[in-house]
This record gives structure tokens, C-alpha cells and sequence, in this order.
């Protein structure tokens, strides 16, 4: 296994939390390294139009701002390479970090900005027309079905945010939930339910979504009767979740049920000092650049202190 030499700050992940992360140690001198993990530039990436960062009044693609992002923190000197930290050893300093199951980074600090993976429904078709038609993004990508109909998976608050979203700019919007309720809050059961433009067909699955080259069409199946109908639709949404990227840490970091890192109320900090969290790793309430971009900023500034104290304690 090839090794490096220690480096002061180790940051995972290249999503707005992890570059911010980056610029913000670079400009203190840490001299970070960052590996951009599977998905360079993180969940935005795949996002079309961001209309909702502070600075870019005309609005900004979701790629060219991680673009940007990047270049900021290269300005500063942060190293970034391509790779996923694939083992982790955190039981002393330095820690120890495998990327690509090959190689070895010792690391004074660790910023932790993996982020976090939509979930699929898992459908051959599903994977097909991600893209053209299919999307795990509503706000994202509503406006390209403007004045259609779009089908929405899901009952949870963030299914019903989306489906109430995408009310003001489809014709209709079918809600399929596999329950024979809504999960999510009263208040925004109440909207979803009381907006004429919003179908909710409970007790309903996807069986296949149709089309070619884009979206024609879901097959869905009522789960009481077994019957199955064809639903017109262009847009298919899949909201059932987001799946964070946490599976190398477990067994060293403390994690909820679903797997989101916890951090120290009102810090970055996870349960083991040096170790810190930034982004929706540990975010499953807001899970929105600039929120993920904030705590990229708290992480850098955390492990600066922590350095510093190091320092000065030895």
C-alpha cells in the first residue's frame, strides 16, 4: 500500500461543504488536501439551474458553481485530487485514511463532507430515463415540465414539499404512496391534500415507467385491488429518501438510524476529536448548498482551533 506523508487537514468530499472546507483552510495556512470522492462536485452536479445561492441573482448551473468553487480553493493552494476514501482508521492521531483502497494518508484533521446519495426505487427503466424524464430533484428540475404531467414516488414531508412545488408549474401532479397515508406533517399533508392540481393515489406502487428516448408514461399498481393503469406523464420524481455516505465510518463515528453523522449541537464536531463533519452528511433537514457551504466554513474554523490548541498544549 503506498503512503504519504502526514498532511494537517484531510478533507472528503468535494460538494460545497468541501470546497468551502477547502478555501477556508487553505487561506489559514493548513495546506489542505482534498479527494473529491465518487461524485466530483457532489449531488450538484446533477442539478440543472440553482436559482437560490446568495450572489448569483440571474441564477447559476449546478456544475459551473462547483466549477467555481474548485478554482476558489485551488487559488488558495488547496490540493485536490480524484479518489474515494474507501477504510478509515481513526483509534489515534494521525488518523489514517485509505483512498482507492491503495493508498495511505496520515491526517492531523479530518473534515468529513461525503455527503449524502439519493435513493432509486431500484427499476431498470428508472435507470434508463434518469435524465430524460427521471429525476430525484423536483426543485431541480421541476421547470422543465412546465404546463405537464409528472408522477412524484413518496409520503414523506419532503415528498409533499416537492409534489406542493411542482402543483404551481405542472397541469397535474399524481402522488403514488405505497401507504394508505402520508407520512409526513400535518400541515403539509393538509396543503398537498387541499391543492385540486395534486392526486395522492394511496396504496400505490411503480410498477415500470414507460418511454423510449424520455418519459411517456408510469405503470403503477393498486396494492389492495392488484389492478394495474397506465398514468400519463412526462416527469418522474423519485422522493422516497436520501441515503447519506457514511458505510467507512461506521464503527468509529456516531451515527443516527439512517446513518447521518451527529455532531456537537452548535458545532461540527463529531465524538472523536480532530474528526469533524460538514455538509449533508450530517444535515437531513435543510440538505441545501448554502446550509452545506456554512458548516464547510465551521468545520475549517474548528479544525484550526484544534490545531492551534494542539500546538500550544505540546
Amino acid at each position: 500500500m503506498g503512503k504519504q506523508s502526514s498532511v494537517k487537514c484531510l478533507i472528503l468530499g468535494s460538494g460545497p461543504a468541501g470546497y468551502t472546507a477547502a478555501i477556508y483552510a487553505a487561506r489559514a495556512g493548513l495546506k489542505p488536501v482534498l479527494y473529491t470522492g465518487a461524485q466530483p462536485g457532489g449531488q450538484l452536479t446533477i442539478t440543472t439551474e440553482v436559482e437560490n445561492f446568495p450572489g448569483y441573482p440571474e441564477g447559476v448551473l449546478g456544475p459551473q458553481m462547483m466549477e467555481d468553487l474548485r478554482t476558489q480553493a485551488e487559488r488558495f493552494n488547496t490540493e485536490i485530487n480524484y479518489g474515494l476514501a474507501t477504510a478509515v482508521d481513526f483509534s489515534k492521531r494521525p488518523f489514517k485514511v485509505t483512498i482507492d483502497e491503495q493508498t495511505e494518508i496520515l491526517a492531523e484533521t479530518v473534515i468529513v463532507a461525503t455527503g449524502a446519495s439519493a435513493k432509486w426505487l431500484g427499476l431498470d427503466s428508472e435507470k434508463r430515463l434518469n435524465g430524460h424524464g427521471v429525476s430525484a430533484c423536483a426543485v431541480c428540475d421541476g421547470f422543465f415540465f412546465k404546463g405537464q404531467d409528472v408522477v412524484i414516488v413518496g409520503g414523506g414531508d419532503t415528498a409533499c414539499e416537492e409534489a406542493s412545488y411542482l402543483s404551481k408549474i405542472c397541469n397535474k401532479v399524481y402522488m403514488l404512496v405505497r401507504r394508505d397515508e402520508l407520512r409526513a406533517s400535518r400541515i403539509m399533508q393538509k396543503r398537498v391534500l387541499s391543492t385540486p392540481n395534486i392526486d395522492v393515489l394511496f396504496n400505490h406502487s411503480t410498477v415500470e415507467i414507460l418511454g423510449d428516448k424520455g418519459v411517456t408514461g408510469v405503470l403503477v399498481k393498486n396494492h389492495h385491488t392488484g389492478e394495474k393503469r397506465e398514468l400519463n406523464a412526462t416527469g418522474f420524481f423519485v422522493a422516497i429518501g436520501h441515503q447519506p455516505n457514511t458505510d467507512i465510518f461506521k464503527g468509529w463515528l456516531d451515527m443516527d438510524e439512517s446513518g447521518y453523522l451527529i455532531t456537537k449541537p452548535g458545532t461540527t464536531q463529531t465524538n472523536i476529536p480532530g474528526v469533524f463533519a460538514a455538509g449533508d452528511v450530517q444535515d437531513k433537514v435543510y440538505r441545501q448548498a448554502v446550509t452545506a457551504a456554512g458548516t464547510g466554513c465551521m468545520a475549517a474554523l474548528e479544525a484550526e482551533r484544534f490545531l492551534v490548541a494542539e500546538e500550544s498544549a505540546e
